[in-house]
């Protein structure tokens, strides 16, 4: 993991196109900035974390629909 120090309007450049900056900073909490392409997904981890889950589940479901379906193509 790299470690960084920004202050307030400071920012950090990823991969050439993805720019986050500190836009404020009060006690133990700081309100980040993302400028990204409209190509790449930003979410929150936990939120990142809950769309994963979620589409694992829908992949299970359909597995299992199309396991089904090849079941009962063999009768």
């Amino acid at each position: 993991m790299l470690i960084l120090t920004r202050k307030v309007g400071e920012s950090i450049t990823i991969d050439g196109d993805i720019e986050v900056e500190v836009i404020a900073a009060k006690g133990d909490k700081i309100k980040l900035g993302v400028k990204a392409p409209k190509r790449v997904s930003v979410h929150r981890t936990e939120i990142h974390k809950e769309i994963q889950r979620q589409n694992r589940m829908s992949r299970r479901k359909r597995g299992d629909i199309t396991g089904l379906i090849k079941n009962l193509n063999k009768d």
